[in-house]
């Protein structure tokens, strides 16, 4: 089977656990004998960790969307000039400026990008569509995620391929936009969602959700348990002396930083509990910069920021590093999350999580045995919830052990790309079933 999956890249600056989710499940279609070809939007997607999977040019790059959309005579721009603008090093510059991965203030450009044929990037449309057509000619063409649905009519009508979109986490780019394009904006998804003829999301949660936003029907979706390449994990020694909590995700407001830091600096203040230290990992963007150094100096002003450990480099061997150096994780985003890999990566490990009671954890929690779930989700009960955890060791090297065991069996990134090509096959064999009667 040869399968094109566009994915949008994130330029390598921040734990994008979906660029790295996508990567594991590519290099493991191609481990088990599928033709993949990853195709990159806006910026560079190659996050070094893939394997036996053809890489394509950039599509739509990040600088020449922008330009295309902010300036219109740029339009007509030559392409030599197009060509510079989508460089590999400037489009890693890009990667790295302010507000390069943020949703405000890009609304027009987003609604322009769904509208596909009929926005203002029509014609890089063109150029992918070309490119998928005569030289890939793939029997599946994957999108990633319901804000890549603008491509959708024009690769139907021009490759012989059925559409696949995996659904994953949209809200975090939507939720950050002015309230008034919210709406229009999940409408024109559910619009260009007709087009596609199989979604596919990792959870019970985000599938109920966008289903109702996004108005599919259920015989177009399907939850498939999200994964990771499991390889390479060992277990915590889970330390006690000290004991030290962990976060791994991109650093910022959005995924819950300040909450954890918060309840930490109140774990702290308990004599019991005060030389627990607190591990952070995930990188940050630009924007997220204010915020980081409010956070640690917040953490300087109680005299506690020496106890806090950055980890700059989150590449998965660091990664491993980083969570053998744990005895609990948490990442609280406040409105949860369809996916949330670094539970599986926690739990891969060895490392309990401490999670809120939203978005999909309540059911990766009961699924796996693997921690526990509180609310609200203020530092004051994560604070809690933490101390009532260290307080028991026993019961956190229990969960350790059956989280570790049941993600090993369970959700490891074979078994979700066997699955995947699994609904492939049955979508492909329904769109000839369907064209046949038709004829």
């Amino acid at each position: 089977m040869k399968i094109a999956y566009i994915t949008p890249g994130s330029g390598g600056t921040f734990y994008c656990q979906n660029c790295y989710r996508d990567d594991d499940l590519l290099t493991s279609l191609s481990l088990q004998g599928h033709d993949v070809q990853k195709v990159p939007m806006y910026l560079p997607a190659n996050l070094g960790e893939s394997e036996g999977i053809s890489n394509s040019p950039v599509f739509y790059g990040a600088i020449n969307v922008y330009l295309r959309e902010k300036l219109p005579f740029y339009r007509q721009a030559p392409d030599w000039m197009e060509k510079i603008f989508d460089s590999q090093k400037l489009l890693q510059i890009a990667a790295k400026k302010s507000g390069s991965t943020r949703a405000s203030g890009l609304e027009d450009m987003t609604m322009s990008m769904l509208q596909g044929e009929d926005g203002h990037q029509a014609e890089e449309l063109e150029h992918l569509v070309r490119y998928l057509r005569d030289e890939v000619r793939p029997d599946v063409i994957h999108l990633s995620n319901a804000l890549l649905l603008g491509l959708a009519r024009r690769l139907k009508q021009e490759v012989s391929a059925i559409i696949v979109c995996s659904l994953q986490d949209e809200n975090e780019w939507v939720d950050l936009m002015e309230e008034d394009f919210q709406r229009r904006v999940w409408d024109l998804m559910a619009k260009r969602g007709e087009d596609v003829d199989l979604f596919i999301t990792s959870s019970r949660y985000y599938a109920d959700r966008c289903r109702e936003v996004l108005h599919i029907p259920d015989k177009k979706m399907e939850i498939i348990p999200g994964g990771i390449n499991c390889r390479g994990y060992e277990a915590s020694p889970l330390p006690f002396h000290p004991p030290a909590v962990g976060y791994m995700c991109r650093m910022s407001e959005y995924f819950g930083l300040g909450i954890l830091v918060k309840a930490w600096i109140r774990l702290r203040k308990e004599s019991r509990f005060k030389n627990v230290r607190l591990h952070l990992t995930g990188g940050y963007t630009g924007d997220d910069k204010k915020y980081v150094t409010r956070l640690l100096r917040e953490a300087e002003r109680h005299q506690m920021h020496g106890d806090i450990h950055i980890w700059k480099d989150f590449s998965k061997s660091q990664r491993i590093q980083f969570l053998k150096s744990l005895t609990l994780l948490s990442v609280p985003v406040p409105v949860g999350e369809a996916f949330g890999a670094y539970q599986y990566e926690a739990l891969a490990a060895g490392v309990p999580v401490v999670q809120p009671n939203v978005g999909c954890y309540p059911e990766f929690i009961e699924a796996t045995g693997g921690g526990v779930i509180y609310e609200p989700n203020t530092p004051e009960r994560l604070s809690e919830e933490m101390a009532r955890l260290l307080n028991t060791p026993e019961r956190i090297r229990k969960m350790a052990a059956d989280g570790r065991k049941v993600v090993l069996e369970r959700f490891c990134i074979q078994d979700t790309a066997r699955q995947m090509t699994d609904s492939y096959r049955k979508t492909m064999e329904s769109e000839t079933s369907q064209k046949g009667e038709s004829q």
